[in-house]
């Protein structure tokens, strides 16, 4: 022992771990190997999270087929809890992004979690001999069935997250919607004047799309709840016991709480990476809705005085540093990019995925980090665009309903009463006159005062 370390050895020789970490010499390698993105492994703590249910399943598993001693599985299943609670997520320092398709995030879980074992069992960090991270913490398993399933749960767990973000976002366009209801405006179909609606219409649109995008991610996610523990290396189960195939799943089930299910061939799930690219393709759709949704609010808010101007964001802060007074729609904008940046991750998903060769994936660390990355940046984006942007949105109702009473879109609303031709008239009169398509087609009789009453009454 050197002071202030400890020495640990694997296959390929020693090496010096800090005495004081939880970490082991696997560990240790992949700090060195991979100084690639500066973000740790702990940083994902759903991942974390899910890593330590995988590990517990395992380790229960284990220990009622007497594949391990009871204190040793036990102890190892209580350190699963304290790595699940996330008390430890500092000692997962493998970079997220890593050669070896998980390999060093499979061993910075063992690692961990065999040294808090043997910290409750009382024994000194590195003993080995005691809970060793691999015939204990790793029995029956391998980094090619436990990633793939921890990044799926990973997934599920962030999921719930991001539906909670995006139901308080919709609630808030249709509250807002609620109160738009009787505003009229006119409606725009490529950047021209279209039809008479309301704005209260046209934010309710907005809650009713955020509500199909969570149902398509619920649906995509279904894909994630299929667990190939138990195919270890390949598929095949080699050096899996019989029985720990048969019981893990409904281990792991009950352990994470998520309903998982069997594959249909563990070959064929251990390289399979469908369904990362079916959830990945609706993240994307979320996103690029979103930001769809945050160019119209951009849009709408233009101005103030000479864009359209039809609502007003609240302002979040000094807009210039040479503009004195302009104030921008940040919010709106930091989702936008958010949307740039999700949709750049699907790319990195679906090269991920085609790249996989023969029997595994070698690039999961990728698709998880893509993935779980896009998911948190989602969340926070829906939380700021709700209670930041949405919530305080005002409608400029004066100018709203004098567009609405003078627009030529009112000609439309004419159709059924003078045909095509006479209201396309009308509209080019009222454009040249300055007076309303409703004036003009009242005043030369084409319209009664009934009629126009009736008229009215619609937006």
């Amino acid at each position: 022992m050197t002071t202030g370390v400890r020495i640990e050895r694997d296959s390929l020789g020693a090496l010096a771990v800090p005495a004081s970490a939880l970490w082991g010499v696997h560990t240790e390698r992949a700090i060195l190997n991979f100084p690639i993105s500066g973000i740790p492994l702990g940083k994902h703590r759903h991942l974390v999270r899910a890593l330590a249910y995988v590990k517990k399943a395992a380790a229960l598993t284990n220990t009622e087929l007497g594949l391990i001693p009871d204190d040793v599985g036990q102890a190892v299943a209580s350190a699963c809890d304290i790595v699940a609670a996330g008390d430890v997520d500092d000692a997962f320092r493998v970079d997220v992004i890593q050669g070896g398709a998980g390999t060093s995030s499979n061993m910075n879980a063992n690692e961990v979690i065999a040294n808090l074992a043997l910290q409750t069992m009382g024994n000194p960090l590195g003993s080995y001999d005691v809970v060793d991270p691999i015939a204990h913490v790793n029995k029956c398993q391998s980094t090619n069935d436990v990633y793939p399933t921890a990044v799926r749960l990973a997934l599920v767990f962030a999921l719930d997250e991001l539906l909670d973000r995006l139901g308080r976002l919709s609630n808030a366009f249709a509250e807002r919607g609620k109160a738009f209801d009787s505003i009229p405006k006119i409606g725009r179909t490529q950047l021209q004047d279209a039809v008479p609606m309301t704005l209260g219409q046209e934010f309710k649109a907005f809650s009713v799309t955020i509500n199909e995008d969570q149902r398509l991610l619920r649906g995509a996610a279904v894909l994630l709840t299929e667990c190939s523990l138990g195919a270890t290396a390949i598929g095949t189960g080699i050096t899996a016991d019989s029985g720990y195939i048969e019981r893990i799943v409904d281990n792991l089930s009950a352990v994470s709480g998520v309903s998982l299910s069997k594959p249909e061939d563990l070959i064929e799930a251990t390289w399979d990476t469908g369904a990362f690219m079916t959830f990945s393709g609706a993240l994307k759709r979320t996103a690029i809705k979103l930001s769809k949704i945050c160019n119209d609010l951009r849009l709408l808010s233009s101005g103030p005085q000479t864009g359209l101007a039809e609502i007003k964001l609240p302002a979040r802060q000094a807009g210039s540093s040479i503009m004195p007074g302009k104030v921008n729609p940040v919010i709106p904008e930091v989702v936008n990019q958010i949307a740039f940046f999700v949709a750049g991750a699907d790319t990195t998903v679906t090269m991920a995925a085609e790249n996989g060769q023969l029997q595994l994936n070698a690039f999961e660390p990728a698709i998880a980090h893509a993935l779980l990355e896009s998911m948190s940046w989602l969340s926070n984006g829906c939380d700021v665009l709700t209670e930041l942007c949405v919530n305080g949105i005002e409608a400029n109702e004066e100018l709203l309903r004098t567009r609405a009473r003078s627009s030529t879109a009112q000609a439309t609303a004419l159709l059924p009463i003078l045909g095509y031709n006479l209201a396309a008239e009308v509209a080019h009169r009222a454009l040249g006159s300055g007076q309303s398509v409703v004036e003009i087609a009242l005043g030369d009789g084409w319209l009664s005062q009934e009629q126009v009453d009736s008229l009215s009454q619609t937006p």
